[in-house]
């Protein structure tokens, strides 16, 4: 009998040490290290047994390898195609993380239930097949005879099944709960979901099928298991928002066949997820009358241009600290166009509690809504209301100056689809193309102390 053979695993980047360490070389975290045995059994196939001899690869001149366009498989979401560049590519592996209960496993059933023309088959190794009948019957109203339930932990016997079906596209729930006999530890440990995501990724490139994994999330928000899970894959998506509103974004963080910036939006209904085609209406409030420290922003996520209402709330001090708060905002850019008010304009901010939030629940980066929030700010804190009308797109200097920001003729089409009557942009923005050709009013401005007098007075 071979002898066991043990590791010890980083369970934060998947670091293997012959020994067991305090603190792991690779990521500096403390006791992160667990043992696990790594003995591989020698008779156990892989996900399909090697026959007869097989030709080695070869290195070829770059110019003498032919190029092809990535075949692309329509999904039936629109949202999603958007995020994974335009379709399914054969042969890619998709990695969906997110937190319990905010909609990944339904999203990949809605998946699995709209591709009518293609056989996909479903894996489970958290629920019934009675459960997701279940939930199947309220997402949809229709059935698709193509789509294969299967509730299996094994890779050894869902390869089996793989085999036998051969389906279009595999759906795997969760990656973190199957299990190879090739490594001995429990399920869900850094050896076993590596060696599970190898497997599966030798299968996809081998067949050109597309995968799906669904991978649960440690309490920081990041995707458990080894970060080199996140490295074998070809796409990691993020499923974000907060249980108590409906509305939810698949952000894609990495994308080998795509940009890697784009966005989706879902509304969760009780028949479950419901695309949202133009996000713009649902993150702009249908208030009655206008009110001080509103505004609205237009930004960018990927290819899609937004606009965004962002709230500021400028109240006295209570305390002896000034408190700042920011919701969807970096906390930092906010101090830092909170000192050039200060700084460049006169205003006494540093006494006054200050608190901005994006609208809708979701979390921007786009410099291109300084100039909105510093008009949200000041409308607060002057208590005059900004129009319902005017929205912005800059971006706001140290100085005190507008600068440009890119892609501005996107931004100015969305404002003018959604009936506003002027927009706020830089003076530098206007070079090169024709202002006469909106409707909308274009204000171009250069100093912040142009724009306070253009709204205020």
């Amino acid at each position: 009998m071979a002898k066991t053979k043990t590791a010890y695993f980083c369970q934060s980047c998947g670091y293997e040490s012959a020994k067991w360490l305090g603190k792991c070389p690779a990521c500096s975290q403390w006791n992160t290290f667990v043992e696990e045995i790594i003995e591989k059994s020698a008779n156990v196939p892989t996900w399909k047994s090697a026959s007869g001899t097989q030709r080695l690869n070869k290195p070829n001149r770059i110019d003498e390898i032919r190029s092809a366009q990535e075949e692309r498989m329509p999904t039936g979401n629109a949202e999603l195609d958007r995020v994974l560049g335009g379709g399914l590519v054969t042969g890619s592996v998709t990695l969906i993380g997110g937190e319990p209960g905010i909609g990944k496993s339904t999203l990949m059933l809605q998946l699995a239930l709209n591709i009518h023309h293609a056989k996909v088959l479903y894996i489970s190794g958290e629920e019934s097949e009675q459960q997701i009948k279940m939930r199947a019957e309220r997402i949809t109203q229709t059935s698709n005879t193509n789509c294969y339930i299967l509730t299996e932990t094994s890779t050894q016997n869902i390869f089996k099944q793989i085999e036998q079906l051969e389906p279009n596209v595999v759906i795997i729930d969760s990656i973190q709960t199957l299990h190879s006999s090739h490594i001995e530890s429990t399920p869900g440990s850094v050896s076993q979901v590596r060696e599970c995501t190898a497997e599966l990724l030798k299968f996809a490139k081998e067949t050109s099928t597309p995968v799906f994994l669904i991978g649960h999330i440690t309490k920081d928000g990041a995707i458990a298991g080894p970060k080199i899970l996140e490295h074998m894959v070809d796409t990691v998506l993020q499923f974000e928002g907060d249980r108590h509103h409906i509305y939810r974004i698949l952000r894609s963080i990495k994308n080998r066949f795509g940009a890697a910036a784009e966005l989706g939006i879902y509304a969760m209904h009780g028949n479950g997820l419901r695309e949202v085609s133009n996000p713009s209406e649902i993150l702009l409030s249908q208030r009655e009358e206008e009110l001080s420290g509103i505004t609205i922003g237009a930004t960018l996520e990927g290819a899609r241009p937004m606009l965004i209402e962002t709230q500021a709330l400028v109240s006295n001090s209570a305390y002896g600290t000034p408190q700042r708060s920011a919701t969807g905002f970096d906390i930092r850019r906010m101090n830092m166009l909170l000192a050039v008010l200060e700084k460049r304009c006169g205003f006494r901010l540093s006494i006054k509690d200050v608190f901005l939030n994006i609208a809708g629940g979701i979390k921007v980066e786009d410099p291109a809504i300084d100039l909105a929030i510093i008009v949200a700010i000041i409308s607060s804190h002057e208590d005059m209301p900004v129009s319902s009308k005017i929205c912005f797109a800059a971006e706001v200097g140290l100085s005190g100056e507008i600068r440009a920001v890119n892609r501005i003729e996107q931004r100015i089409a969305e404002a003018e689809k959604l009936g506003f009557d002027k927009i706020f942009i830089s003076s530098y923005n206007v070079k090169g193309f024709d202002k006469n050709k909106y409707k909308i009013q274009l204000v171009t401005v250069a100093k912040i102390e142009e724009v306070f007098a253009a709204l205020f007075g």
